[in-house]
C-alpha cells in the first residue's frame, strides 16, 4: 500500500468497514510511514474537537456549499 491509497481508505478504516486483507495492508503502512501516522492522528483530532454533528445542525447553503466543495476536490478542481 502507498500512502495514497492510505488516504483513500481512513474514512473505511475508522469506520470498521475494511476486509481483513485491506485493514492488515492499512495496518502495516501505517507502522513504517510517520506522514500518514500524522494524517490519521489528525483525523481523530479533527473528530474529537468536532464530535457528532447533526445533519440539521448546519444551514442548507453550508451543506451546498461543502457537498460542492468536495465533489470538485474528487474532481481534481
Amino acid at each position: 500500500m502507498n500512502c495514497n491509497d492510505f488516504v483513500e481508505l481512513v474514512t473505511e478504516f475508522l469506520d470498521g468497514a475494511l476486509s481483513d486483507g485491506d485493514e492488515r495492508r492499512f495496518i502495516e503502512h501505517l507502522a513504517r510511514c510517520s506522514g500518514c501516522e500524522t494524517y490519521l492522528d489528525q483525523f481523530h483530532q479533527t473528530i474529537a474537537a468536532t464530535g457528532e454533528l447533526a445533519p440539521d445542525s448546519i444551514s442548507s447553503d453550508a451543506r451546498g456549499n461543502l457537498l460542492s466543495a468536495f465533489r470538485d476536490w474528487q474532481r481534481g478542481a
